[in-house]
């Protein structure tokens, strides 16, 4: 069974190539941390997510999760926590 992770030998670069790769996984991490500054809604998200996997320990992650970001009231509550800081 396939984890869905892959390694990646980056010694078949060229030292140029691995000097671009290096530069632009961190432009992406730099990116991404202004991103979730700017967006605190996320980290709300993230956590009412989380919270509920550990109280309900679903058996398929997967559709527990499909099911939780699609709640269409998800909002109101992500929207209240937002607005409380």
């Amino acid at each position: 069974m396939m984890s869905g992770k892959s390694v990646l030998d980056v010694s078949v670069l060229s030292a140029e190539q691995q000097e671009k790769l290096r530069q632009y996984k961190t432009k992406t991490r730099i990116d991404n941390e202004e991103y979730l500054r700017s967006h605190p809604e996320v980290e709300h998200l993230i956590g009412d997510f989380l919270r509920e996997v550990l109280l309900k320990k679903p058996a398929d992650i997967h559709d527990f999760a499909a099911n939780h970001f699609s709640n269409p009231d998800l909002h109101v509550a992500t929207d209240s926590k937002t607005d409380q800081q």
